[in-house]
């Protein structure tokens, strides 16, 4: 077992998050996919937490983390799935006709 250090503490955080589109559509495909990949990448780095695996499905996302003992794991994922459907929604309008036309319903995509 490998341990992270930061500055006052010694720590081994890993969680699973798991997290699927809205009613499990087959949308991560094509442009849609590197674009949820580069967001997940930008908000860990911005966050610094270690991305250990990852792998997007076609309907789903799953993400092994290492997640540094000052962020909650809720706020790492609140922050992902918030900044990707935004972005989603803004760059990908046939998205959004798929939910039954409901812009920002407060759920998003995710």
């Amino acid at each position: 077992m490998q341990y992270d250090a930061g500055k006052h503490c010694v720590f081994h955080h890993r969680y699973h998050i798991v997290w699927s589109t809205t009613y499990r559509y087959k949308v991560l495909t094509g442009a849609l996919r590197v674009q949820v990949r580069d967001i997940c990448r930008q908000v860990c780095a911005e966050n610094e937490v270690d991305i250990l695996r990852g792998v997007l499905s076609s309907d789903h996302v799953h993400m092994f983390v290492s997640v540094p003992p000052k962020l909650a794991i809720s706020d790492l994922v609140r922050k992902m799935k918030g900044r990707s459907s935004y972005r989603v929604q803004r760059e990908f309008p046939a998205i959004r006709k798929r939910d039954w036309g409901c812009r920002f319903c407060g759920r998003g995509y995710f």
